[in-house]
């Protein structure tokens, strides 16, 4: 009877091991099953849009569109810098592509150099799969035709059309606009490991310089794209314009320059080496800042030679360098205003004589003065400009006080422009050569009162950009704001903050209205009595010239027009008009000019003229007075300037804008 108990004891065993194991295997697979369908479930509902864009990628192409670079105007809406067409040859590597034939085969069908030809080579070989390389601009139309015509037979060969900057007054406003250039190394490694794609792509610039650096980021806009069907290699089979992206225009920028002023300002330099600033006294805003000469900037667009870059950069004349900004140089008898207004402020009688024989013995020096001026009130001083009185002036306040009013009057300042390149000059005083030469002994850090005359007539230690000077002025002949210039008008139609937005200058208006008078008396029977009168009937100029020494004077005469270039006096003028009702401002600058009565004055008084005949108001009360309007200077340099300066080589400077 045992038999049987044992027989059903395996049976009911081995069934639970079968049980067991269907359980565990039906689990398994139920788990497997529901992985499966949770993975379906996944990539069909949850990611079926991004398996959908990689399906459509395989079969659409986006091919990145640059945006249209944002114009530059003037205050009158005058294009500074816009785009053109521009027929373009590129190159885009391919699998397979035998690179030394292709660029062979195009250089057959296009004028290239042997040098482009290597480096073209050599730069395709190294950019990515179907990364496009520039291989010529500015393609004529029988070159655009030829290339197309071939370009079945050239795999990675395309000619397109796209825009590239232009500047329509080439040097006028070069250093103020700066020009855009191709993109380089090191603005890809600037834009971190993740540069923006529109950077990579060959027809694409940037700003290098002035508004077209600064505003670089609005002015790029965003880019589009266009869609294309593409085969399994990638090669376009149709275009889909349905699936283009519009690309987006920059924004615009609106300067408060002035065309016809800012041209007329670097017409009246010629030859000559210099600077110009208008600035309007009642706003601050800039309608002129020109430096000359000037620079080509179209031709940085397409890129220079080694040869002409290296010309312009090594020509005395500097045309690369921003005078108006970048250029410090002593201002010479104009900064007699910032003297006489703080020897005023701090108790002096402008009554007070002196008598000026040529010469003034301070301490162990004797300091000279251009002639014997005889005895002199203030006034007289600043109308003759008479160093001798100046020398007295200045000592009797000092330095610190005198500083203390230039800066209050722009001198020494760097002003929220939205470029860059400004530099900041030096208006001195005690605190600032102990400062200035703090590793020296300490006897050099100490300021010596035989100094003192020195920064009187504005030279020592003194030294200003020409804006600078403008603000001064501009400010004198506002009498009662401090202005800022302002150069940005607006950007994308949004106004800029004005420069009349500011607190009242520290100093007595009787005080300012005696400097403005002595200004007045300079252009009538003063050192600027000869260009002085601008021939616009009851529109009279008041204002004040300089000389300011570029080098230390040896014993003897102090005249340099006879010199070399280099070794010539800094020529300056600064001015204001109406007298009676003073709307505008300026500033101008003959680098090694020579005498600033000579040089600097009928340059000022031209661009003064331009300046004034563009206000409507002004030419109203010129036609009201009956007096009309007296004819231009045909020629600045006819009869104004000193014909003992010596003329430039005439080798022409390749990119030089005279």
């Amino acid at each position: 009877m045992s038999e049987p108990s044992i027989f059903f004891s395996e049976v009911n065993e081995r069934q639970g091991i079968f049980h067991r194991r269907a359980f565990l295997m039906g689990g398994v697979t139920a788990l497997g099953i529901t992985a499966l369908v949770s993975r379906l479930a996944y990539l069909q509902l949850i990611q079926a849009q991004r398996y959908q864009k990689l399906a459509a990628g395989n079969q659409f192409n986006f091919q990145l569109v640059p945006p249209p670079r944002g114009l530059i105007l003037d205050r009158n809406g005058v294009y500074l810098a816009s785009n053109r067409p521009n027929f373009r040859l590129l190159v885009a590597r391919e699998r397979g592509m035998d690179v030394d034939k292709t660029v062979d085969k195009v250089a057959q069908l296009v004028p290239l150099e042997p040098d482009r030809i290597l480096r073209l080579k050599r730069d395709i070989k190294r950019a990515a799969l179907k990364q496009p390389v520039s291989v010529m601009e500015d393609m004529t139309w029988e070159e655009f035709s030829r290339v197309n015509v071939r370009a079945p037979e050239l795999p990675g060969v395309t000619a397109d059309m796209g825009e590239v900057r232009v500047y329509p007054y080439g040097g006028a406003f070069a250093h103020v606009i700066g020009y855009v250039a191709k993109v380089n190394d090191r603005d890809l490694a600037a834009a971190g490991p993740n540069p923006d794609p529109v950077l990579l792509n060959p027809g694409f610039r940037v700003g290098r310089q002035g508004v077209e650096r600064a505003f670089d980021q609005p002015l790029r806009g965003r880019a589009g794209a266009t869609k294309a069907e593409v085969d399994a290699r990638g090669r376009v089979v149709k275009m889909d314009p349905e699936g283009d992206i519009p690309a987006t225009k920059g924004k615009e920028i609106r300067l408060t320059l002035d065309a016809d002023i800012q041209n007329r300002a670097l017409e009246v330099f010629g030859e000559e080496s210099g600077a110009a600033v208008v600035m309007d006294c009642r706003s601050g805003d800039v309608l002129c800042m020109v430096s000359a000469p000037s620079f080509d900037a179209n031709r940085f667009v397409r890129g220079l030679l080694g040869a002409e870059y290296k010309a312009l950069s090594e020509y005395e004349r500097k045309p690369l360098l921003d005078k108006a900004l970048s250029g410090t140089y002593p201002p010479g008898s104009t900064f007699k205003t910032m003297v006489a207004l703080a020897a005023l402020e701090n108790g002096f009688d402008p009554n007070q004589t002196y008598t000026c024989h040529g010469v003034f013995p301070f301490g162990n020096r004797v300091f000279h003065c251009d002639k014997s001026h005889g005895t002199l009130n203030m006034h007289d001083a600043i109308k003759t400009s008479c160093d001798v009185y100046f020398y007295q002036a200045a000592l009797s306040c000092g330095p610190d006080k005198i500083a203390t009013v230039a800066r209050a009057f722009g001198l020494g300042q760097m002003f929220d422009l939205g470029i860059e390149g400004q530099k900041r000059g030096v208006v001195p005083d005690r605190a600032w050569k102990k400062a200035h030469f703090s590793n020296q002994p300490a006897n050099q850090q100490v300021w010596y009162p035989g100094e003192t005359p020195s920064m009187g007539i504005g030279q020592g230690y003194v030294n200003v950009n020409p804006l600078q000077l403008c603000v001064m002025t501009a400010r004198l002949a506002n009498g009662q704001k401090a202005l800022l210039p302002r150069l940005v008008k607006s950007v994308g139609g949004v106004d800029q903050p004005s420069g009349a937005a500011v607190p009242d200058l520290p100093v007595s208006k009787e005080h300012l209205q005696f400097v403005r008078e002595a200004m007045a008396a300079v252009t009538a029977s003063g050192t600027a009595a000869s260009s002085g009168a601008l021939g616009l009937g009851p529109i009279l100029m008041a204002g004040k010239t300089g000389t300011a020494q570029s080098h230390t004077y040896a014993s003897g005469s102090r005249k340099t027009e006879h010199l070399g270039w280099a070794l010539r006096d800094h020529a300056w003028f600064v001015a204001f008009a109406p007298y009676d009702d003073p709307r505008y401002a300026l500033s101008v600058l003959v680098e090694h000019g020579g005498f600033g009565a000579t040089a600097a004055a009928p340059r000022a008084r031209e661009i003064m003229r331009t300046t004034l005949l563009k206000d409507s108001e002004i030419v109203k009360r010129i036609e009201a007075s009956g007096q009309g309007i007296a004819a231009a200077a045909p020629n600045v340099d006819s009869g104004a300037i000193d014909k003992a300066a010596p003329a430039p080589d005439s080798t022409p400077i390749p990119g030089v804008v005279p």
